[in-house]
């Protein structure tokens, strides 16, 4: 029977998931992948490492799925966004791959911000230049390490990396491609924007960018012995997670938002013409002629994470030992943590915020009586909140009246609930949990002739359950947002003093 594999990298697990051409998942696979933070904010990982992780998870999938490897009739990855991955001219890893928490470029981002880098590159690539984008590690590689700098000979994504090493071909798509070196009008690439960063010395290591469902290669004989999959299977290029994630939850569309609750806080809706704003980024759609216009920060389910890995290690453990699940335990205290008052805020922003790349996280209202359901709590609410900061600057530009909700958080009916009331509007839930998988593999599809292009894939959103807004509940959350609002306005002047007193710390240790 005809299958699709898709393979979702995100930042801290690489999943390969194995579908029917309907979007039915047959079996999925995981393993972690290891987070390196040799110092504040680099946030980084092995490139060997993930690929290894991945080729397991693969393997894995195949046997799990009960089905021949001969089944699968196309492969597609997508992965993390944003970040930087380098290859030498021979294509070995310069370095760790650098993921889209990293903020090390902090420092250049505002110094292109005080100048006129910052205005022109929104004029000419549709985003003004954040901590974690290839234009800023790029830069912070030439002026931090020279020496590998010069060596650069292919400049990749996480996904690009995955597909080189799938089919030993170099190249990424058009979605990758214009996270910050393309013209927003003609959305190919331009010398220009290098040369607005002063990275014109490699505009050679641009990967050659193709339609997400084109198919770019095929499984190598190294790939088929360490995955399992069979030689030659078409692989398709691929995309950006952000838009995977909205494809496979049946949110790319006009008039809809898709809203994603994973790592970042992704919040994208298409449009026929660039709509430029600093609030977004305008990048290129799957086809020509259409533009993504998404608002993001790296302040979402990630702070969940956080919590359970250094909160909950030991349930985490006991569960992982008993083959259950931390979240399923953990759902019945935030449960029952929404059914009672609580004064307790979070603001999420362990990794980053849209407040700049000074902003922490923090607990507000938080006393000796809470519990770590309140604690839970908070943070489900402080993602919602600060999703809807980036909603509500897409709501001032774009006309939809509708959500799909996709992400690990969304599988608790209860934050489902709470996003469509913090929102005040629709919110459907996709059908699959693996909707970024399921939109890598829609393009696999595509391009081996199963549907006629990705936007006619079958939808498993109708699988899924929409939440309507609750009045009085809504009305309950905007007070919230508003104090929430209030508070991180009030912290914004503060927040550099906080991160100076680790450089104070440092300074003073150093003498």
């Amino acid at each position: 029977m005809p299958s699709l594999l898709g393979i979702d990298s995100g930042l801290t697990v690489t999943k390969a998931v194995i579908f029917d051409i309907d979007g039915t998942p047959i079996a999925v696979a995981r393993r972690r992948v290891s987070q390196l933070i040799p110092r504040p904010r680099f946030v980084e990982r092995d490139m060997r490492e993930l690929w290894s992780a991945t080729a397991e998870a693969i393997r894995e999938a195949i046997a799990l799925s009960g089905r021949p490897a001969s089944d699968i009739q196309a492969v597609a990855a997508t992965a993390h966004g944003d970040g930087i991955y380098v290859l030498d001219q021979t294509g070995a890893p310069l370095g760790n791959g650098i993921v889209s928490l990293d903020s090390r470029a902090g420092d250049i981002v505002d110094r292109w911000t005080k100048n006129e880098v910052s205005d022109e590159a929104i004029a000419l690539t549709g985003q003004v230049p954040h901590v974690s984008a290839p234009s800023a590690l790029l830069a912070w590689i030439r002026d931090h390490e020279p020496e590998r700098f010069a060596r650069i000979g292919h400049i990749m994504s996480c996904k690009d990396w995955l597909r080189f090493c799938l089919t030993g071909t170099v190249g990424t798509d058009r979605t990758e491609a214009s996270t910050s070196f393309t013209d927003v009008g003609t959305q190919d690439y331009s010398v220009d924007a290098l040369r607005l960063f002063g990275l014109q010395a490699l505009a050679d290591a641009l990967p050659p960018a193709s339609r997400s469902d084109e198919i770019v290669g095929r499984i190598t004989a190294d790939a088929a012995r360490l995955t399992g999959l069979l030689e030659g299977t078409p692989v398709a290029a691929g995309l950006h997670d952000v838009t995977a994630s909205a494809l496979g939850a049946g949110g790319y569309a006009d008039g809809v938002v898709a809203v994603i609750a994973g790592t970042y806080s992704i919040n994208e809706t298409l449009s026929f013409e660039p709509r430029v704003d600093r609030r977004w980024f305008c990048r290129n759609g799957i086809a020509p002629g259409v533009w993504n216009s998404m608002s993001i920060s790296p302040a979402s389910s990630a702070n969940y994470e956080w919590f359970i890995e250094k909160l909950c290690s030991r349930e985490w453990t006991d569960c992982e030992a008993k083959g259950t699940s931390i979240h399923a335990l953990l759902a019945s205290e935030i449960d029952a943590a929404f059914d009672r008052p609580s004064p307790v805020l979070f603001h999420p922003y362990l990794f980053g915020s849209p407040y700049g790349a000074s902003a922490s996280a923090s607990f507000f209202g938080l006393g000796g009586w809470h519990d770590r359901g309140d604690m839970l709590r908070a943070v489900m609410e402080g993602i919602a909140f600060n999703h809807r900061i980036h909603v509500d600057a897409l709501r001032d530009g774009f006309a939809f009246k509708e959500a799909r909700l996709a992400g690990g958080v969304s599988r608790n009916p209860a934050v489902a609930q709470m996003f469509a009331d913090v929102l005040a509007m629709p919110v459907t839930v996709t059908g699959t949990d693996e909707a970024a998988a399921w939109g890598a593999a829609i393009c696999a599809g595509a391009a081996a002739g199963l549907y006629p292009d990705p936007q006619r894939a079958p939808k498993t959103d109708k699988q899924g359950k929409t939440c309507e807004p609750d009045g009085a509940r809504s009305a309950e959350y905007e007070k919230r947002y508003r104090l929430f609002l209030e508070i991180a306005e009030t912290m914004t002047p503060l927040w550099p003093k906080i991160a100076g007193l680790a450089q104070d710390s440092a300074a003073a240790a150093a003498v």
